[in-house]
Order: structure tokens, then C-alpha cells, then sequence
């Protein structure tokens, strides 16, 4: 096996192989990326068991062949190596790098190709394309809210059903819950709910542009994606989502509105001085101004005012900071509306003006 390549474009490739290997023991093939060159094209694939990544890049292929090499040892030496071309040689079970432009050469073991697990087909699923901006607003809108207990391991991941037509995204810890709705206007094909483990979204989330398409394909346990010259796919979580509909209020008839933008830095200033266990925040909104403070015991106390549209009584709302900010920072609009009933009861948050998602956050004891 022997091929010459572009250095940037395959460092591209095998940092995406890296976000998806879960081990760096050097003789699991699980901490090998699979590299399979014919056809004027390289082949490269990655698993951790649950997720599948595979991609092609073109090459100028010598002497077709495959293999599998230690990721992790790969990427650090092609970081290491100037841009521009870049020789594989393969002999035996012996790996050699050399750039064209510098007498520098590497050797690595390999293990061979055959060792590496299979990859699941998506044959006989149907796939269908959404906008992949709106797919990544999708995920950026409730990845965050996953719980990570894995003795509730039925929330250790992002609820996906359909709707009619339209597409829901869920997820929830016990203690908050985030929701979005997306209708792309095509007719999406039937599939049963699915829990989608965050790892995928987030990857996906992160490599994914903003531009074109994505294609999806969710079958009885894995679920599929494909965007540019990119294939991935993962196992999906078995287990029965909560009926999240029973944590929706109904009707909340009190709301105040503020700035996003003066809501987010008056947080991160009165967060500095949270109990780092509790995270408690107290916001206090009475007509025209809403008081955000905390007070870590040992240390002192912060507080800050800022302006709202409210003209109700006042009220004192104790929340877990981070439940607060991370869906503050997504909303993407200029200001947020409060939605709520009374102080242990749940809050919705939401943007101004409404949308297709909104976000609920159980409030604390105040102590």
C-alpha cells in the first residue's frame, strides 16, 4: 500500500477520527483510524462501537491497499509535519511517513484492516434532508439540558419525534426540560421516537456548517447522518423517554421581560460569588427592575440590577445559575420573556418574540 496525500487535508479528516475514539491504548484497533486507499481516493473510517464515522478524500494512489493506524500517534506527527505532500508507505505490518520537502521519517505499527469492526448499514431506511443551519439550532438547543445520570440512562440523550410533519427535539435532566419544533416543509417519513446520545449531536453540531443539507435516517436502534462528504452514524439509547408533555405548564399568567444582553453579563458578574455546590441565584422582579444576587457564604455576596417590563407583585425565584445562563445564551434574540406562576413552581423561558422552542427550569428551596 503506498499513496501520496496533502497533509492539511487529511489532518482535517483524522482530528474528526480522534473526536469519535474513545480509547489511546495503542493496541485496541478500537485506538486505530482505518485507512483504505484505491480509486484515487482514500477511505478513512473511525469507531468507538456507538458511533461510526466515515469519509473519503482524493489521494494519488501508487499501490492500492489497506490498513489501520494508532490515531492518535498519526495526527500528532501529521501536526508536526510542514503543509504540502506527504508519502504512506505500507510494508508488512510496518507504517512509513515522510514529507517531500523535509529528510524527516516516521514508522508506526500497524494492525491489519480485517480486525476492524463493521460498520451497521443503513440499507432499506429512508433518508430525507433538512436545512442543516436549523438542524444545528436544533441540537444547540438542547444538548446542554441532557442528564448525565446514568442510573436514568433514558435521559442520557436527546428525544427525536415526529410530529405530522414537523421534527421535535427533547431533552431533560429531572430538573430542567428544553424543547424546539422544527416544520422544514417536506414530508418527513414514519419512524418511531428515538433517544439520540449527545456525543453524535455534538460532534455533528461542532464539524457541521451552515450551509446545504443533512440527511437523516433513523432506524430500529441506530440513526444516520450525512452531510458533505462525511457519513456518520450511532447506536441509539433504548429505554422509554419521559412523557415530557406532563412538565409543560399549562397556563402561566405572570411574566417579566429583559434584555438578553444585559441579562447575560449581569449573570456571569453575580455568578462569581454562587455556592459552588447549590449554584444558587435568586432573581427578585418587582415592577420595572429585576434584582439578580447570590451570596457564597464563606466569602460575600453579589447583587445587580437591571431593568424589566413587569408589573406584577414581588416575587423572589431561587435557580441553579447554569440552568439560567445556558439557555439565555442560545435564545439569539434581544430580549427573553419569564413565564411563570409562583416561586417554586416551574419557570419557562422564552424568546421575545416567541419562537419554536422554549426552555423550563424547576426553581430551587430558597433556604
Amino acid at each position: 500500500m503506498k499513496f501520496n496525500f496533502d497533509r492539511d487535508a487529511l489532518l482535517r479528516e483524522i482530528s474528526i477520527a480522534q473526536e469519535i475514539i474513545a480509547t489511546k491504548n495503542a493496541i485496541s484497533i478500537l485506538s486505530n483510524v482505518l485507512l483504505d486507499a484505491a480509486d484515487g481516493k482514500l477511505t478513512i473510517k473511525a469507531t468507538d462501537i456507538k458511533v461510526n464515522f466515515s469519509t473519503s478524500i482524493p489521494v494519488d494512489v501508487i499501490e492500492a491497499g489497506s490498513t489501520t493506524v494508532f490515531c492518535d500517534k498519526l495526527s500528532g506527527i501529521l501536526s508536526s509535519l510542514p503543509q504540502g505532500e506527504i508519502e504512506f508507505e505500507q510494508n508488512d505490518i510496518k507504517i512509513s511517513i515522510r514529507p517531500s520537502m523535509k529528510k524527516a521519517r516516521f514508522q508506526l505499527k500497524s494492525i491489519a484492516s480485517d480486525k476492524f469492526p463493521e460498520f451497521t448499514s443503513p440499507e432499506g431506511l429512508s433518508f430525507f434532508e433538512v436545512p442543516v443551519k436549523e438542524f444545528r439550532e436544533m441540537i444547540n438547543h438542547t444538548v446542554f439540558s441532557v442528564s448525565d445520570d446514568e442510573t436514568r440512562y433514558f435521559m442520557n440523550g436527546v428525544y427525536l419525534e415526529k410530529q405530522e410533519d414537523k421534527l421535535n427535539f427533547v431533552a431533560t435532566d429531572g430538573r430542567r426540560l428544553a424543547f424546539i419544533s422544527k416544520d422544514f416543509g417536506i414530508a418527513v417519513p414514519d419512524f418511531k421516537s428515538v433517544i439520540i446520545p449527545p456525543k453524535i449531536l455534538s460532534i455533528i453540531l461542532k464539524r457541521a456548517g451552515d450551509e446545504g443539507l443533512i440527511a437523516l435516517a433513523v432506524g430500529e436502534k441506530n440513526v444516520f447522518f450525512r452531510f458533505g462528504n462525511y457519513d456518520f452514524s450511532s447506536v441509539l439509547i433504548d429505554g422509554q423517554f419521559p412523557n415530557y408533555s406532563r412538565v409543560i405548564p399549562a397556563n402561566q399568567e405572570k411574566s417579566f421581560e429583559v434584555d438578553t444582553k444585559e441579562l447575560l453579563e449581569a449573570l456571569k458578574r453575580v455568578s462569581l460569588l454562587v455556592e459552588q455546590k447549590s449554584r444558587r441565584m435568586y432573581l427578585t422582579v418587582s415592577p420595572g427592575t429585576l434584582t439578580i444576587s447570590s451570596q457564597e457564604s464563606e466569602i460575600g455576596t453579589a447583587k445587580e440590577e437591571i431593568p424589566c417590563r413587569y408589573d406584577g407583585d414581588e416575587i423572589t425565584i431561587a435557580l441553579n445559575c447554569h440552568y439560567l445562563e445556558e439557555p439565555v445564551k442560545v435564545i439569539g434574540t434581544d430580549r427573553v420573556r419569564f413565564e411563570f406562576t409562583e416561586a417554586m413552581k416551574a419557570v419557562t423561558i422564552k424568546p421575545e418574540p416567541e419562537a419554536d422552542f422554549f426552555h423550563i427550569v424547576m426553581p430551587m428551596q430558597m433556604e
